[in-house]
């Protein structure tokens, strides 16, 4: 792979509260401070990342709001007074004794990109803090190295490392509802509704990160391929853990919706057991019942099982109606959802309090994780692709490169220079902005129709092409020639007449 060299870099402001500055500062406020990080991937693959500080006061604004009666109060009356720019943090710190925070929390996490951290006394202990804040908050090691998951050496990940999406400049996702048994069963659910509800808030935040299209189907008679184990004592039906996998395949044959896509697809699958196999259970790896009743599957999407309950009375006429509850199932395609672009809250210490995302279903600094590892993933894709092209080429010596392939292989370098320059400048916005124009323009370089002919037909194709057609013709001529030589021959040989 070709060699990428980034540096990442995160504007910080430290904001200190009345009452919380510690006395062993090395100079009065305001001042800067710089921390710098080597984040190891491989020998040819280096990424650093540098905290820029700024340590600084509260203004009289700053201080109101920190007046606050809760940590949830102050964070709403700080947003508007601080730094919006991606990527950006502002932590507040609050004196050691401050009532904004529970007893036994150190550190709040807000909605956006600000956090509330008791001081700690000493300069050490606050820095302490503030590096478990970035952690959190900004990109880790481990998110950067899942990132660039082709280049690290494989023992180094970790088994999650390769469950997220990769980057792309869209997604399609699918919504299925799977009714086995419709004699049975009459399922109404209101996607619609509920996409408007709780999908479309997410994906809006989310539309800074790539294109989303959503759609949805009913799938009759749609079958689940493994047979559940029923199980007496609980009288029930029970998918254990190791058969999962072996449910996908044959509902994905009847999905039909990433044959034509160009983007990934995230399946989503609502499935109403058939009457026969009702209620079904899905059990964890200890053999435990998993409380959404759903699995998900990394870079696939999720299943979700949703039992009817059986008529009070045998004589109930079938088809039973089934009124899908949407909220219920929202919640855990959500949280897959989450699952899938690696949003997961699970590696948090004990000491931070995070703030849920509410309607909106992301923080503001979990968009900017999820543009930190694009921007990143991006870069490296753009570099292995254009290194990929340039040995291509360098393969086939009669090749023709047309200039628009030209221009988007110039365009690809330089929006990939400028990606890098806007990192190092702390610039994530505009840094993600062009690492996308730089994967469109590397990849319509390298897939432009006109290289790829020349790519299946290189030259011993061509002579098992042209031969069988010019041998015919060849033989006469070349005979024609031979014949022409050996004339000219026995006429310098014949002495000429004199007179």
């Amino acid at each position: 792979a070709a060699p990428v060299q980034v540096q990442l870099v995160v504007p910080m402001t430290v904001v200190f509260g009345p009452g919380s500055v510690p006395g062993d500062l090395p100079r009065p406020l305001p001042f800067r401070d710089v921390q710098e990080m080597e984040i190891s991937v491989n020998l040819r693959t280096s990424v650093t990342s540098r905290y820029e500080m700024r340590y600084r006061s509260t203004t009289g604004q700053e201080e109101a709001a920190l007046a606050a009666a809760t940590a949830r109060e102050a964070d709403a009356a700080l947003h508007p007074l601080q730094d919006a720019t991606l990527g950006s943090l502002t932590i507040y710190v609050v004196p050691e004794t401050s009532s904004l925070l529970p007893q036994g929390i150190h550190v709040y996490v807000g909605k956006h990109r600000s956090a509330l951290v008791r001081a700690g006394g000493s300069l050490a202990a606050l820095r302490a803090r503030l590096r478990e804040v970035t952690q959190v908050m900004s990109f880790t090691a481990s998110s950067i190295a899942a990132a660039l998951s082709h280049r690290v050496p494989d023992g180094q990940l970790g088994p999650d490392a390769r469950r997220d999406l990769k980057s792309s400049l869209g997604y399609e996702i699918t919504f299925s509802l799977l009714n086995p048994d419709p004699k049975s069963h009459t399922v109404d659910w209101d996607i619609e509704g509920a996409v408007n509800r709780y999908v479309k808030p997410v994906l809006d935040k989310l539309s800074l990160v790539a294109n989303f299209s959503v759609d949805s189907q009913i799938l009759y008679y749609a079958m689940l391929g493994v047979t559940p184990r029923y199980d007496k004592e609980s009288s029930s039906f029970l998918l254990s853990a190791h058969s999962l996998p072996h449910v996908i395949n044959p509902v994905e044959a009847r999905l039909g919706s990433s044959a034509a896509s160009l983007y990934p697809v995230l399946n989503f699958l609502l499935y109403v057991p058939e009457r026969s196999h009702s209620p079904l259970y899905i059990q964890d790896k200890d053999g435990a019942p998993v409380r959404t009743n759903a699995f998900h599957s990394p870079r696939w999407g999720g299943i979700m099982v949703y039992n009817v309950e059986a008529p009070a009375s045998p004589q109930a006429s079938l088809p039973l109606h089934v009124d899908v509850d949407m909220a219920r199932v929202m919640e855990v395609f959500l949280a897959q959802l989450r699952l899938l672009f690696g949003l997961s809250r699970e590696e948090v210490p004990a000491e931070f309090l995070l703030e849920g995302p509410g309607n909106e279903g992301l923080a503001d600094w979990e968009l900017d994780h999820l543009l930190w590892a694009h921007t990143v993933e991006n870069i490296a894709t753009v570099s292995t692709t254009l290194t990929s092209l340039a040995q291509l080429l360098d393969k086939i010596g009669n090749i023709v490169i047309k200039d628009d392939v030209a221009s988007e292989v110039y365009r690809a370098v330089a929006s990939v220079q400028s990606a890098v320059t806007k990192l190092s400048l702390g610039h994530l916005h505009a840094a993600f902005q062009a690492s996308k124009e730089a994967v469109t323009s590397s990849e319509r370089a390298f897939f432009d129709p006109s290289l790829l002919h020349l790519l299946y037909f290189p030259d011993d194709q061509k002579f098992a092409i042209y031969i069988p057609l010019f041998l015919p013709m060849a033989v006469p001529i070349l005979l024609s020639l031979a014949k022409i030589v050996r004339e000219t021959r026995l006429r310098k040989k014949e002495p000429t007449k004199m007179d």
